[in-house]
């Protein structure tokens, strides 16, 4: 089965954790009704600082946040680039609906083909 990965990297302040998963969980609920097939939202445990390059340095993570990392899995490129499409004209992710806990200037992203599924 061709799959589609979708991966983000982002700082959360810390005192936003609670907000964050509330966030995740409701944008979650309408990325499935447009065809994700999972999402994963993983908090920070043990993510080094870097001396060249590193997580906490992509993303800019202050003190005070904690990185977190994220997958959704999709049944294609396809079926992900609709769904996004259809998920952002959802007002449901309206910022006075579901107003994002971090600064989404500093999110990383990107689409991925799986190329080794063990």
């Amino acid at each position: 089965m061709a799959q589609y990965i979708q991966g983000f990297v982002l700082a959360v302040p810390n005192a936003n954790k609670e907000a964050f998963i509330k966030h995740a969980r409701e944008g979650a609920e309408v990325f499935k009704e447009y065809g994700v097939l999972k999402c994963m939202e993983c908090w920070g445990d043990h993510v080094p600082d870097g001396e060249v390059t590193s997580f906490p340095m992509a993303v800019k993570a202050k003190p005070d946040e904690t990185v977190v990392f994220s997958w959704y899995v999709w049944p294609s490129k396809e079926a992900c680039e609709a769904g996004m499409a259809k998920a952002m004209e959802d007002p449901r992710f309206s910022p006075e609906h579901n107003p994002m806990p971090f600064d989404g200037k500093r999110m990383i992203y990107g689409g991925f083909i799986p190329v080794v599924d063990l």
